[in-house]
């Protein structure tokens, strides 16, 4: 039951953020009732046993940033704040930053989350196309909150557009770690990071979607999106019909329409 709610709020949160979805009654009330101190405080203390975790210790005293718990935390505490009356980060947002910008500033120097040498190929060049994807979406959503990029941000984004793959079948996307776990980390999960790269762009602020030394880059991700679009599982749509409100032009109106109401 709780998996089935949180999918649930996943996808209405996506959906809301197209402007396509409309509020029932009962939806009005649970987010007038629901208790948004307790739910700060269960993000945080997730956050806290991550960090924590040995499993997500990494060298240069970095913890790892995973798709499946650090990246929504990433996303979604910042939202609270204000209807909690806080005046800036939480301690864990901050510690989560201070560890995205260290492995940024030492990107050539930092190992990959999962190298080749201890998990196999391509577990390297998965865990750095991973990564890229997510340092730059955590930081340009702490940049649109200040409207100014960042240095670090725009370190990331550099690193990010490095890796994108030029040729082939997934001409456009990032190699994305594989452990076979859906759906964030399995053979179709290329698309849904290709999708989290698109929010990324669309949310750094100051229009670095129009940047004209991302155009090439950009011209390749949108085309990636566009040709498996038709091909999706509903998570991945789900993924591109959120990118699509970050970045017009990803889908016409009616395609957003259909993949709202298939959801």
């Amino acid at each position: 039951m709780k998996k089935t709610r949180a999918g649930a709020w996943v996808l209405a949160a996506c959906l809301a953020a197209t402007g396509l979805a409309t509020k029932s009654h009962a939806q009005t009330d649970d987010l007038a009732s629901w208790d948004k101190k307790a739910a700060a405080a269960y993000l945080d203390e997730r956050q806290s046993w991550w960090m924590g975790w040995r499993g997500a210790v990494r060298d240069h005293q970095t913890f790892c940033v995973s798709c499946h718990t650090v990246a929504p935390y990433a996303l979604a505490r910042p939202a609270l704040r204000t209807a909690l009356g806080e005046d800036g980060p939480s301690a864990n947002e901050i510690k989560l930053l201070d560890n995205i910008t260290k492995r940024v500033r030492l990107w050539r120097e930092v190992e990959p989350f999962y190298p080749d040498q201890t998990r196999g190929l391509p577990k390297s060049s998965e865990s750095r196309g991973t990564e890229a994807i997510l340092n730059a979406l955590i930081l340009a959503s702490r940049d649109a909150q200040s409207g100014k990029n960042s240095e670090d941000a725009r370190e990331a984004f550099r690193n990010l557009w490095a890796l994108q793959m030029k040729t082939g079948e997934l001409a456009g996307a990032w190699a994305w770690l594989n452990f076979h776990l859906e759906p964030w980390e399995s053979s179709a999960a290329a698309y849904y990071g290709a999708a989290l790269a698109a929010v990324a762009v669309g949310t750094a602020p100051n229009d670095y979607a129009s940047a004209p030394e991302i155009q090439d880059g950009l011209k390749l991700l949108r085309g990636y999106l566009e040709r498996g679009c038709q091909t999706q599982h509903a998570f991945n749509r789900t993924m591109l019909l959120w990118a699509s409100a970050k970045l017009p032009g990803l889908l016409t109106s009616e395609q957003q329409q259909s993949i709202v109401d298939a959801v």
